[in-house]
């Protein structure tokens, strides 16, 4: 395709993402209005595709002035890049494919722009900034952290008292776990799997690795899809809510030698190792839906390799002699390295969050350290989200907030 024909595609994406995303809607019109970012510059590191790009657009149509790149390698979609770089206040850098040095660049290009307000995924342009860029630490107001991954950095920063500003953990919003993280990720990530592989789940033994809000909803859509789900875990809650749910729970060394299809969903890294790749059935398939490509020790699996090959797109095949496994998408974020992400409709609620708080952090000094998203905004965004699928809910009498709030009566 011609660059034009690019910039069409992606305009025509950016169109059909803002088109699902309607309190998205709600704050950009409040913002194109009120102008709360005028003369503030915002950097970001998040997956450049449509739903990210009608984010974008929001804090333009703020008065603020935006530079963008990918936290991800793979996750770009260069005709939203081309694209959201034709939009006046906005700069955007992610490119789809680029290697390590090119990716830290891209990076380091945001951050020229000396931002206000920092928005990641994953806490790489905080970590640049705490590493190379202490330049401009000074002059943040705040930052905005999108995904579970990042959130645990920021926290072992500010344990460790490195984290010299503030953050408002957004991951954490209600409206953002209880619907990104689970249903979000539970279709996106089956979506890019299904799209790739082209297999049938229903009957195979599919392994979830991680019980968290990311895992629930991989495994729920897993079950849904016919597969037998074998659950692993390190906390013991979560592996009996994992039990209770429906699902067998064991072991990694146990889960290898019966799994066919394995989705990591930890945040941690090494979950799939040498010891697991040794136990696995022949042709067995691998997926990462965690932040980072960690969670499988793709160099061990290298190192064990007798042979390589692409055996379809985004598909690579190693051959270990008597067993041949298949890594989806490098082992990275496989929803978005090989699929579109989360629907518009949760991210909607996702970006309404990270929109909210980037005004919330423009208007209000807050101290260095990670902050919850104030419950008025997460509450906000659920209020829209109703409003907009035509939903009513019951309020509480006075009487009954009286109950609620008292002690006198009792049974």
């Amino acid at each position: 395709m011609t660059e034009k024909e690019l910039i069409e595609s992606g305009n025509m994406k950016m169109d059909w993402a803002r088109n699902h995303m309607p309190v998205l809607a709600i704050v950009r019109k409040k913002f194109e209005e009120e102008k709360p970012l005028k003369g503030l510059k915002v950097g970001m590191a998040l997956h450049v595709e449509a739903k990210t790009a009608v984010l974008v657009e929001t804090l333009a149509a703020g008065g603020a002035e935006v530079s963008i790149t990918g936290c991800n390698p793979l996750s770009t979609q260069d005709d939203v890049s081309l694209a959201l770089g034709t939009r006046k206040d906005i700069s955007c850098f992610a490119r789809y494919g680029v290697e390590s040095q090119e990716y830290y660049e891209a990076i380091d290009r945001v951050l020229d722009i000396k931002p206000d307000i920092t928005i990641d995924d994953g806490a790489d342009l905080i970590f640049k900034l705490h590493t190379e860029r202490t330049d401009l630490l000074p002059n943040i107001l705040g930052g905005c952290e999108e995904t579970t991954t990042g959130v645990h950095r920021l926290h072992a920063m500010e344990k460790e008292g490195a984290l010299k500003m503030p953050v408002i953990a957004v991951n954490d919003a209600m409206t953002k776990y209880l619907f990104d993280n689970r249903y979000g990720t539970g279709q996106s990530a089956w979506d890019g799997i299904n799209r790739t592989t082209n297999l049938l789940v229903a009957g195979k033994n599919v392994v979830v690795a991680g019980y968290g809000w990311c895992g629930r909803g991989v495994a729920m859509r897993a079950s849904g899809l016919g597969a037998n789900v074998i659950v692993t875990e390190v906390d013991p809650i979560r592996a009996l809510e994992a039990r209770m749910d429906g699902y067998r729970v064991m072991k990694m060394a146990d889960a290898a030698k019966l799994g066919e299809l394995f989705v990591t969903t930890t945040g941690n890294r090494d979950i799939l190792t040498a010891e697991h790749f040794n136990s696995m059935p022949d042709g067995a398939i691998l997926a990462n839906s965690g932040h980072f490509n960690v969670e499988i020790d793709m160099e061990a699996l290298a190192s064990l390799a007798k042979s390589t090959r692409t055996v379809r797109h985004n598909i690579k095949e190693y051959d270990l002699g008597d067993r041949r496994i298949n890594v989806i998408a490098e082992g990275r974020l496989v929803n978005l390295a090989a699929g579109d992400g989360h629907p518009a409709e949760v991210m909607d609620m996702s970006f309404a969050n990270q929109a909210l708080c980037v005004r919330y952090i423009a208007e209000n000094k807050l101290a260095n350290g990670v902050h919850k998203v104030p419950l008025e905004l997460d509450t906000f965004v659920a209020k829209m989200k109703l409003q907009s699928m035509g939903i009513s809910i019951d309020e509480l009498t006075p009487t009954q907030e009286c109950y609620m709030s008292g002690w006198e009566c009792g049974t």
